[in-house]
């Protein structure tokens, strides 16, 4: 759960006295081995104030990877699970450039600091007052003020919103089930331009949006969904999938673009598409980009006789149809001894797989797994990163 901070906690992190505590109880280890003496060190030094300083400096640590920059800020545990990592909000502010946009689940700022770079002006509102004087501290340039986010309060902006994900301290993949309801928050700015980031594993066809649906991965991981109301949506877009790298690296693919794919045997590569493209319902249009055809209609994985660049591609050796006999076999005879086990389409689980292949050779390998019509195979390869 985290430490309950307190509206006089923050006050006090604020004040000089509390500045100078934590800059102290930065210079403490608070490893796993030094932790309890460093808390004992800091008890003496600091008395009452201990647990608040330990978990300010814990959580600016773990904050520095996802949100590089907020070396200064003040977090709850809480807050910083849910807020968006950097380059993820970064891209998002792109498309509110030159807005007026009202976060109105601020929280401690994450979003809110991303989208003052971009926007014309920025407002932020929350329920929670704690959260809202970090934001205050966190976004200094941002108007911040107390409102409940299904209760409209401004005219002409772009409204954003981050609905909390978790229900009871677990994932909930129900938008009803979100913290305000999705449901009610789209009903209470019908007509009005909404963005609003939810979890990718909701069933978006389920909600009858008819907006725009972003699906953003980073870094090779499916972070989030975005929805963009008819207004802020590409035209003709209703699907979209953004594929971000922490280097700044950036592409998208969407619905309005060609789907038209031949239906070909396998050419002389295996692509596994980003999760982001699958998780849209993207694969087709993103072959078709690349010349690229699908191994089953049904199925993700894509062939062809080119890799795109910076796409990770598998070579294909060997087709073999599955069976753990036959692919016992063809992996000992290409002197594989460690291999990669990629799955889509059937029930295998490569981790009772693998001890059963008995690998001995000096070989490392890819093998994919899926299946072809109704038929499973295995495609044996060299993978090219």
């Amino acid at each position: 759960m985290g430490y309950a901070f307190t509206a006089g906690d923050v006050e006090f992190l604020q004040s000089p006295d509390g500045a100078a505590a934590l800059a102290e109880v930065d210079g403490f280890a608070l490893t796993t081995s030094t932790r309890l003496a460093d808390i004992g060190r800091a008890r003496t030094r600091f008395g009452s104030h201990v647990a608040l300083l330990v978990e300010t400096v814990l959580l600016r640590r773990k904050a520095a990877a996802k949100l590089p920059g907020t070396e200064n800020w003040f977090f709850t545990d809480d807050a910083l699970q849910q807020a968006t990592p950097r380059a993820v909000a970064a891209h998002r502010a792109t498309r509110l450039k030159d807005r007026h946009v009202h976060d109105v689940t601020c929280s401690i700022g994450a979003e809110l600091d991303a989208v003052a770079g971009t926007a014309a002006t920025v407002i932020g509102s929350d329920l929670d007052p704690v959260r809202l004087l970090m934001a205050q501290h966190n976004v200094p340039g941002a108007a911040v003020l107390r409102a409940d986010a299904l209760v409209p309060c401004t005219r002409g902006t772009v409204v954003l919103a981050d609905p909390a994900r978790r229900s009871g301290g677990r994932r909930t993949h129900d938008p009803a089930a979100l913290e305000p309801p999705l449901p009610d928050l789209i009903d209470a700015y019908r007509g009005r331009d909404l963005a609003v980031k939810c979890a990718p594993g909701l069933d978006f066809d389920r909600l009858g949006w008819d907006g725009e649906v972003e699906v953003v991965s980073l870094d090779g991981g499916v972070r989030e969904a975005c929805l963009w109301s008819p207004g802020l949506s590409g035209a003709g877009v209703t699907r979209r999938a953004s594929v971000l790298g922490s280097d700044g690296t950036a592409w998208t693919v969407t619905d309005a673009e060609d789907d038209d794919i031949p239906e070909r045997a396998p050419g002389e590569w295996i692509i596994d598409p980003d999760g982001a493209v699958v998780r849209a319902g993207l694969v087709r249009h993103y072959a078709a980009r690349h010349g690229l055809w699908q191994l089953d209609p049904r199925i993700a994985y894509l062939t062809g006789d080119s890799v795109p660049d910076g796409v990770r591609g598998f070579r294909i050796l060997e087709q073999v149809k599955y069976s753990e006999k036959s692919l016992r076999q063809e992996l000992a005879r290409h002197d594989c001894g460690v291999a990669e086990i990629l799955v889509r389409g059937v029930d295998v689980d490569p981790a009772v797989l693998r001890p059963k292949l008995k690998l001995r050779g000096s070989r490392s390998l890819s093998v994919v797994i899926t299946r072809i019509g109704r038929a499973g195979v295995v495609f044996i390869c060299a993978s090219r990163p």
